[in-house]
């Protein structure tokens, strides 16, 4: 009864020696996913501090923000890599801190936002699946940036208050690849005064930026959907 377990077992660790060796991208024994991101995790305290300065915090939020470099803010991509015929499923995620752009706020609309991040600083903890996306998928030799430009204005209900989360949707393209797409990117955000915190996600089809899905030896595929995953602390510009 116990032999198919067995024979899972062997095989699903086969298809992590093969992968690690074989063209060494992904090990199927440790599933190393990141947090998903998300407003408590960013770290406020640093840009009220030095990426401030001694600037007293604006009475409202109206005006341009800029990203602000910090341990917490990340772009980055969350896919699922289906091992061995769908015997397991692993999540990988990868992120890069280098991120550069900023919003802009007037009264109860965002009129302007865009973002620029250097993927070949993603690191997904895994320098086997790192090097690969520099010649494979993402191609991240060939193509070194992504970026997001907002197309729609964001109206909210009302005027930003300070400490309020407020749950928007930014239509804007993804270019992504050097193809620009259409996304849709359902965010949170909050204005502190000093800071504005932004997390959020959109869903993409790979196949939308002309980005195959990697396929080591048939034993491990990545999915053709992800979800691109943001982190963003601003200040005023």
């Amino acid at each position: 009864m116990r032999r198919p377990l067995v024979v899972a077992v062997a095989a699903v660790a086969a298809a992590a020696v093969t992968a690690a060796g074989g063209g060494g991208i992904w090990l199927a024994l440790s599933d190393g996913a990141a947090p998903e991101a998300r407003l408590g995790a960013i770290d406020r305290d640093r840009a009220t501090g030095d990426a401030a300065g001694d600037e007293p915090a604006p009475s409202s939020p109206e005006g341009r923000w800029a990203v602000v470099a910090d341990d917490s803010v990340f772009v980055g991509y969350r896919v699922t890599e289906r091992f061995v015929g769908g015997l397991t499923d692993r999540v990988a995620t990868g992120r890069t801190a280098a991120v550069v752009g900023g919003v802009t706020v007037a009264g109860d609309r965002i009129t302007a936002a865009s973002f620029t991040a250097d993927l070949t600083q993603l690191d997904s903890s895994q320098e086997r699946r790192d090097s690969a996306l520099r010649h494979r998928g993402i191609e991240t030799g060939r193509y070194p940036e992504a970026s997001f430009e907002l197309t729609v204005p964001i109206r909210l209900s009302d005027a930003p208050a300070r400490g309020e989360t407020v749950e928007v949707t930014a239509v804007g393209g993804l270019t992504l690849h050097g193809r620009t797409a259409p996304v849709r990117v359902a965010l949170e955000a909050r204005w502190d005064g000093a800071t504005i915190s932004i997390a959020g996600e959109a869903p993409i089809t790979l196949a939308d930026f002309g980005i195959d899905a990697i396929d080591v030896h048939g034993l491990v595929r990545t999915d053709d959907r992800a979800t691109l995953e943001l982190q963003l602390l601003l200040v005023p510009a």
